[in-house]
């Protein structure tokens, strides 16, 4: 089957674009799904015309702050108040994802201990996400260029917290454009990892803007192989388009309609 596609819609806002214009356009063209950040003042609007256009709302975020995350096990209650908060959100308008952050790598804190207090702090929402049927998605980031410092910056070390976490419901947000920054190897990664993988996202790179000739990866081999696994969820398309978001997003789904 071919891959879903969805769009991140903060990211292709534009003035000239209403909302409405933009999902009436994404569901032509054939798009499956948007997605939202954080929980803003539009958050309502958006799930509301997403659904009116007939788009599933895929991913959005659990918790506050990125660089201040799991990895302190002093943020796990705030945390865990405000994941359960976001999966009772999720779960009533059917979102099947939130997205969960490391945090930045602590003075004196080793890898292992990381590991073990991102997957802690994880473990203790976990049954409440099986509950509701929603997956928690710890997203991997690039450390050396956006993100400096961010913890979860390599496959494995997300895996790592995934495995000790010993939930079906915690997964990885495996970005693409992240991780060829930080490791390459994209295709090999992916087959030998969907099993931990609960939702992609896209960018070209370098510059985070379209998958055109201009940047170095080959999305649709990448989304070929992707959809060559069996997954089923979806892949979120995240970059900044240089021209006009309905053309870029027109030509990002013919790239990407791979299966």
């Amino acid at each position: 089957m071919r891959i879903k596609q969805s769009i991140c819609y903060p990211i292709f806002k534009r003035e000239d674009v209403s909302l409405d214009e933009l999902f009436r356009a994404a569901k032509e063209i054939g798009y499956a799904a948007v997605e939202l950040w954080a929980r803003g003042d539009d958050f309502e609007e958006v799930v509301t015309l997403a659904k009116a256009h007939g788009l599933v709302v895929a991913s959005m975020s659990g918790h506050q702050s990125l660089p201040d995350g799991l990895n302190k096990r002093s943020n796990h209650d705030r945390i865990e108040d405000e994941l359960k908060t976001s999966i009772d959100v999720a779960a009533e308008r059917g979102i099947p994802g939130l997205i969960c952050f490391s945090g930045n790598r602590q003075p004196h804190m080793s890898e292992m201990e990381a590991i073990e207090a991102c997957a802690d702090g994880l473990r203790r929402v976990a049954p409440y996400a099986e509950k509701k049927g929603l997956n928690l998605n710890m997203e991997l980031l690039n450390s050396k260029v956006d993100h400096p410092g961010y913890q979860c910056d390599h496959t494995a070390w997300g895996v790592a917290v995934c495995e000790r976490a010993s939930s079906p419901r915690v997964k990885l947000l495996y970005d693409i454009y992240h991780m060829q920054i930080m490791e390459g190897d994209l295709i090999r990664t992916i087959r030998e990892n969907i099993q931990w993988i609960g939702h992609f996202h896209t960018a070209g790179n370098p510059g985070r803007n379209d998958m055109d000739d201009t940047q170095e990866l080959n999305y649709a081999g990448i989304c070929r192989a992707i959809a060559e696994t069996g997954y089923d969820l979806y892949v979120g398309h995240e970059f900044s388009p240089k021209g006009g978001p309905i053309e870029a997003l027109r030509q990002t789904f013919d790239l990407c309609n791979q299966g």
